[in-house]
């Protein structure tokens, strides 16, 4: 007996459905192979993410102490350009009191002057 048309189209059906079958087996295995090879990247990005936080608060830790060390350092050169005022002044009264004492004076007598003044 020679199959009909009815007969080999029952045959692809069937072959097609074979083949949509795998198709779907083959692309739920896709799907779980992606799914693990995500949470692995995901694993993989979070600890490269504590990495690099905790690379960027040892850098801003070191940061922090280099600035209060900077800092130190500018306090020290102010202190000394202070020190080397006051030695200058003290040289200059040295040298001029009369000059120096009219100077201040007349410094005070301005600003009693302009406190008046205000009032």
């Amino acid at each position: 007996m020679t199959p009909t048309s009815t007969d080999s189209m029952k045959t692809n059906l069937n072959e097609a459905g074979t083949h949509l079958k795998q198709a779907a087996r083959d692309t739920g295995d896709a799907l779980k192979g992606a799914a693990g090879a995500a949470g692995e990247e995901l694993r993989l990005g979070k600890a490269n993410l504590k990495s690099d936080l905790a690379d960027t608060a040892l850098a801003g830790i070191a940061a922090a102490e280099e600035a209060g060390h900077a800092a130190g350092e500018q306090v020290d050169m102010l202190m000394d350009k202070g020190r080397d005022l006051i030695e200058s002044a003290a040289e200059l009264v040295r040298e001029r009191p009369l000059a120096s004492f009219g100077v201040a004076f007349a410094a005070g007598w301005i600003i009693a002057k302009l406190g008046r003044s205000e009032k």
